[in-house]
């Protein structure tokens, strides 16, 4: 960000502060950009963590990965001086769906989670399975102002490096830097097709290249053919965040990502997942700081802790320890289920795993995914009232979680999308209730 970029976000930062009661020329509060005493000066918020332009006359803030960064810089107490505060502790909020039709439902639901403060919406991509994704999230951003769209996630094996990057760039020209490409080695759209998932090393070629095309810089295809895309503009950008469990996966994320995707919401594994993350972001020479941690998982909020209401929602969301089991069924068949590589507390539950098949995949209900226990469940998801949600969610944060994604393949998305938005995401980011 430039010096009259910086200047004005800093000093709507101040001015923030100073419509919500804060002394002139004193600390803006507990974080900045207008958080006083458990207040957000939401307008600022938005404009800057949302990715708006409303902050620099006559110019516009720099797209999502610039702003991104400029958050986290503050969040790591980079500008500490002119009355801004030296820490930020926010967490952003995203959605997860499926593809499936009708695509409409798809789209009101991510408008419905626009209007209850998510900053980021996902979907599944899995051309068999569900509908083109890419189509879709064209009407969501279409629908909305601010969210971020996404796949969670896309593979190298489905479609060429230049068709991904290419449909990135065509969107964030349309509709001004929105998107976040999610990547991973490929699971269900892979397998059902009758391919393998892609290797680790085409992965790492993919990020450097859709990165690349996207931003309208020069790639290597990979056979010594190089491109760029000519028509795509100064100030382009495209995240690549990178789905990870294993340990050459968790450090090729911190290696090459700009985030991580960490499918589950355990605690210990998460702290031990990225920690290896900014352990290889170290160890490459960056900033680990600068890897936006993303976890994803299962919400499910209850009207009470009853015994009927935890068994209802785990029921709801065992499909998840099951999808998450492919995985680690890899993992472990690679390094062995000894915990000497690869973490008891991820592999164990799977020793009755019996197949999977992908019919069900990312369904309640999934008849594949009896095996997983109420362990799992309780562990790898949020269920249960609110403040149980609320709870998690800072033990999350403290672990240097960014994004919470919120998978809602149940029975009840209006009802957690509402919830979130009237109880939890305001309880977590210290702010009164998200419009509605």
């Amino acid at each position: 960000m430039g010096t009259t970029a910086r200047a004005a976000f800093v000093k709507a930062a101040q001015g923030a502060g100073a419509a919500a009661g804060a002394a002139p020329g004193g600390p803006v509060g507990a974080v900045a950009l207008g958080f006083i005493a458990g207040e957000v000066a939401a307008p600022v918020y938005d404009a800057i963590v949302g990715g708006g332009n409303a902050l620099v006359p006559g110019g516009s803030i720099p797209g999502p990965r610039t702003v991104r960064h400029e958050h986290r810089f503050l969040r790591r107490g980079g500008l500490a001086r002119g009355g801004v505060a030296e820490r930020i502790d926010v967490m952003d909020f995203g959605l997860v769906l499926q593809t499936d039709p009708p695509a409409a439902r798809v789209v009101s639901l991510m408008k419905r989670a626009e209007r209850n403060g998510f900053t980021h919406g996902w979907t599944f991509d899995s051309a068999v399975l569900w509908q083109e994704p890419f189509v879709i999230h064209s009407q969501i951003l279409a629908n909305t102002t601010r969210l971020k769209i996404g796949p969670m996630v896309t593979n190298p094996g489905t479609r060429t490096l230049e068709v991904t990057a290419s449909t990135f760039a065509t969107l964030n020209d349309m509709f001004g830097n929105r998107t976040i490409c999610g990547i991973g080695r490929g699971d269900s759209a892979m397998r059902v097709a009758g391919r393998s998932p892609t290797t680790l090393v085409r992965l790492g070629e993919a990020i450097r290249v859709i990165r690349a095309l996207a931003r309208g810089e020069a790639a290597d295809l990979g056979d010594g053919t190089v491109v760029r895309f000519p028509w795509v503009g100064p100030g382009a950008e495209l995240p690549v965040w990178m789905a990870a469990y294993g340990p050459g996966a968790l450090k090729l994320t911190g290696e090459e990502a700009d985030g991580f995707i960490l499918q589950l919401a355990d605690l210990y594994l998460t702290e031990y997942m990225v920690r290896a993350v900014r352990d290889a972001a170290a160890a490459a020479g960056r900033d680990p700081a600068e890897v936006t941690v993303c976890v994803a998982a299962p919400a499910y909020v209850t009207a009470d802790d009853s015994p009927a209401a935890l068994a209802h929602a785990r029921e709801q969301c065992r499909w998840f320890g099951g999808m998450v089991g492919n995985h680690v069924a890899d993992l472990v068949a690679r390094y062995g289920a000894d915990g000497d590589v690869v973490p008891r507390e991820l592999t164990d539950y799977v020793r009755t795993r019996q197949g999977y098949d992908y019919a069900h995949h990312g369904r309640s209900g999934n008849p594949d995914t009896r095996f997983v226990p109420d362990e799992i469940v309780d562990r790898f998801c949020l269920i249960g009232p609110a403040e149980r949600h609320i709870e998690k969610l800072n033990a999350l944060r403290a672990l240097g979680v960014d994004q919470f994604a919120l998978y809602a393949m149940h029975d009840a998305r209006e009802a957690v999308i509402d919830a979130y938005g009237s109880q939890v995401i305001p309880a977590v980011r210290g702010r009164g209730s998200a419009r509605r």
